[in-house]
């Protein structure tokens, strides 16, 4: 994967191909391309260091970073910060809430992966990143992404569903429908011809509300 040239104007969509790039973390460079073709990886912006809403959140993601280990799921963190100011953050939040930020972060000192990514967004700040989530595929397309405001923190539980919501879909090719977690009901796809109408309807394995609307357990084992 070739790298990304820097794009100012526009925004990576869902489905398009994430923009590759080399960065310095606190874990040493990194190039997004070089990520384990068999992961996921969940790339996370905050717009400052030393500051308390991104530190509940960096917090959240350190202190469930098991949940996403298990969801083969990569964590990579960003702000517009020197590397240094960084380290130093990580080091004071450890040292005083014994919360380790155990995942890269990206030192976006330059701004070229927050222009990159969309996450410089003018009428809400020039100069600080607004609170992004991508979702990246093993393919390493953009699967869903989520902004909030500088003021607003995110919600971990979601990105978590929404992350095993994708993952589900994506192995049984089901669709997922609101409010699922894991153990409830999915979505069995439409029908596409009248043969496969007409067998959904004498289908006894799934619930079915009309023709169009079927859902179904799954076996997760």
């Amino acid at each position: 994967m070739e790298t990304t040239e820097l794009r100012t104007n526009t925004m990576p969509r869902i489905g398009d191909q994430a923009p590759d790039f080399e960065a310095i973390t606190t874990k040493g460079k990194i190039k997004l391309s070089d990520y384990a073709k068999d992961k996921w990886l969940v790339m996370f912006s905050h717009p400052a260091d030393f500051t308390p809403v991104c530190t509940t959140e960096m917090s959240g993601f350190a202190t469930r970073k098991k949940e996403f280990d298990t969801l083969d799921t990569e964590l990579l963190g960003l702000s517009i910060d020197s590397v240094h100011a960084h380290l130093g953050w990580v080091s004071n939040v450890k040292e005083k809430t014994g919360v380790y930020f155990d995942f890269p972060i990206i030192a976006d000192i330059d701004m070229k992966v927050s222009k990159l990514y969309g996450m410089l967004q003018p009428n809400e700040s020039e100069t600080a990143a607004v609170r992004a989530v991508f979702f990246i595929g093993p393919t390493k397309k953009i699967r869903l992404i989520m902004y909030y405001p500088l003021n607003v923190g995110r919600n971990m539980n979601e990105i978590l569903r929404a992350l095993e919501a994708l993952q589900t879909s994506d192995k049984y090719k089901v669709a997922i429908p609101l409010d699922w977690k894991k153990g409830d009901k999915v979505i069995v796809p439409p029908p596409k011809t009248l043969e496969e109408m007409e067998a959904r309807m004498k289908d006894k394995s799934i619930e079915l509300v009309d023709f169009y609307l079927a859902k179904k357990e799954l076996n997760y084992n």
